[in-house]
């Protein structure tokens, strides 16, 4: 093992998306992830396609595209946790972990005997990290939270989407499962944060994290327009309640992205698409007053950059240092130079299919890169030897354990 989390061993009891996202992002950093599966069937989003995994002879294999995505780096081990002999396994292989996570539904760990207070008897220094979508407390903890629900919830689909008053108006969640994969990052930060303190006390601590807590507090600037004006912020579409011109427009042939951050970019647009009057115009000059008149800007602009394709504004804009593009789909978006040269995609062994297509973690380290050795694995691909190597258990029991079904 090696990278910066090489010292540190996490046994992930998460399911779906927000939780193992957390756990893929310590296994890329080099941490050991076990990973606890139902047997039989496993994490739910093996079986959320298609598409799937092909094998070698380009039969679907169990393994769908969506699980691919959150489980890298880890180890599967199949278990039946609502068996005492089950929680049993766990609570050896606890003694051996420094981290644990889970996203049952509240209440569902002290059922299994397998709580926080109870696991810290074992080991005080374990991180006991649990994910909902509501927290563990409030009116709302008993109740089951998935993303499209904590988007809705949250605010985020009361910003996003055209403006009510134009075609197609209305809201929209996020093509991505943002309140997921959010809470993965910051239960990530959470669970680092409470190692740091481990590491200057000896003490572990329990980790409480909800989608819905997560979902607010990524609203950023869009919280404070409302808790500053006292004002709803509405859907906009593409544009920016902030800053103008930024937004697609449309050119010849396509949709081309600008966004003017500051007024001396705007004032090089105006240059370059051949309308420097516009910047002097007192109107229009200062960021605060493009937003005012937002309305009579827009159009203007809209009326200039209709009279080239995409590519030649791209080439007469972004030399001069005023950010733009076009809006790519994800095929272009693997064949870009950019992303190529940075290697976001990778291929990694497989068992049963040979090898499997994967997105490399955005994170560059100097000291201790990124490898990418092990693929999502397969379900219960590494039972037998966690189960030996590190909770102990010897041949005999593995054995009565499969005879019971309960791995």
């Amino acid at each position: 093992m090696s990278g910066a989390l090489s010292h540190i061993r996490v046994l992930d009891l998460s399911r779906v998306l927000a939780g193992p996202w957390a756990s893929q992002t310590l296994a890329d950093m080099g941490a050991e992830v076990i990973k606890i599966e139902r047997p039989g069937s496993g994490d739910d989003t093996r079986g959320w396609g298609p598409p799937y995994l092909k094998d070698l002879v380009s039969n679907d294999t169990r393994e769908a595209a969506y699980y691919l995505a959150a489980n890298r780096g880890k180890q599967s081990v199949t278990l039946n946790i609502s068996k005492p002999e089950g929680q049993e396994v766990i609570r050896r292989l606890v003694k051996e972990c420094d981290v644990f996570i889970e996203n049952y539904k509240v209440g569902d760990m002290a059922r299994y005997g397998l709580s926080y207070d109870e696991l810290k008897k074992i080991n005080p220094r374990l991180i006991y990290c649990s994910i909902t979508g509501f927290g563990q407390t409030g009116p709302m903890a008993h109740l089951p939270g998935y993303d499209f629900i904590i988007q809705g919830i949250g605010g985020l689909m009361s910003i996003t989407g055209e403006r009510d008053d134009l075609p197609g108006g209305g809201p929209q969640k996020v093509g991505v499962a943002v309140a997921d994969i959010m809470t993965g990052l910051y239960t990530t930060i959470g669970i680092l944060g409470a190692l740091a303190y481990r590491n200057q006390t000896g003490e572990g601590q329990y980790v409480d994290m909800a989608l819905l807590d997560v979902q607010v507090a990524t609203m950023a600037n869009m919280n404070m327009n409302y808790l500053c004006s006292g004002k709803v912020p509405h859907r906009q579409g593409n544009a920016h309640a902030n800053i103008v011109p930024y937004q697609v427009f449309d050119a010849k042939d396509g949709e081309l992205i600008i966004a003017a951050g500051n007024d001396s970019q705007f004032a090089k647009l105006c240059e370059v698409i051949g309308c420097p009057e516009m910047a002097a115009d007192e109107l229009y000059a200062t960021n605060a007053n493009r937003v005012r008149n937002r309305e009579v800007l827009i159009p203007l602009l809209q009326e200039i950059l209709s009279r080239r394709r995409v590519a030649e504004w791209i080439a007469l804009i972004e030399p001069e240092g005023v950010p733009c593009g076009p809006i790519n789909n994800i095929g272009q978006v693997f064949e870009h130079p950019q992303v190529r040269h940075r290697g976001m995609r990778i291929d990694l062994p497989h068992p049963v299919a040979g090898s499997t297509p994967s997105v490399a973690n955005p994170i560059k380290f100097s000291g201790t890169p990124i490898e990418y050795t092990k693929a999502p694995p397969t379900l219960g691909q590494h039972t037998k030897h966690v189960l030996s190597s590190i909770g102990g258990l010897s041949e005999s029991e593995i054995r009565q354990l499969i005879e019971k079904g309960i791995i």
